[in-house]
């Protein structure tokens, strides 16, 4: 079976880089599955888990906070707000965001930056279904 280059990156730094038969992740518009010569695609994605089946069958899990999507027949790049390798992944910070977020949403006095925490909500909800499916596995 024929593979893709795929390259997961951050802002931070490059989290992977390898070959795979197919990647899933969360696209602007709903999930995405991307198989060796796709046509070319460029899309925002969403906060959500990127599964990448490398060449040898194992799995890899990253999670990002958003970001964009390119797809070219032999590359997909994905250059993501913010990335965590899956097994790096933290619950108890992950729920403490959460939390966090919720209650600055529910302080209706304080002077909060309404985006900026229903994005941090996002991201903490994302960040736990993303655990959520790394344990299913």
């Amino acid at each position: 079976m024929s593979t893709i280059h795929v390259d997961v990156v951050s802002a931070e730094a490059s989290i992977f880089s390898g070959e795979a038969k197919f990647v899933a992740l969360p696209g602007e518009s709903g999930e995405l599955g991307i198989l060796p010569k796709h046509t070319p695609l460029i899309t925002r994605i969403k906060p959500g888990a990127v599964r990448i089946e490398k060449a040898d069958g194992s799995e890899e899990f990253v999670f990002v906070a958003g970001g964009i999507l390119e797809v070219q027949p032999n590359v997909v790049t994905v250059l993501a707000d913010t990335a965590i390798r899956g097994h790096d992944l933290d619950e108890a910070k992950a729920n403490e965001a959460k939390q966090r977020a919720e209650e600055s949403l529910r302080n209706k006095d304080a002077a909060i930056d309404y985006a900026a925490a229903q994005a941090e909500l996002a991201s903490a909800v994302a960040q736990l279904a993303a655990i959520r499916k790394l344990r299913r596995k």
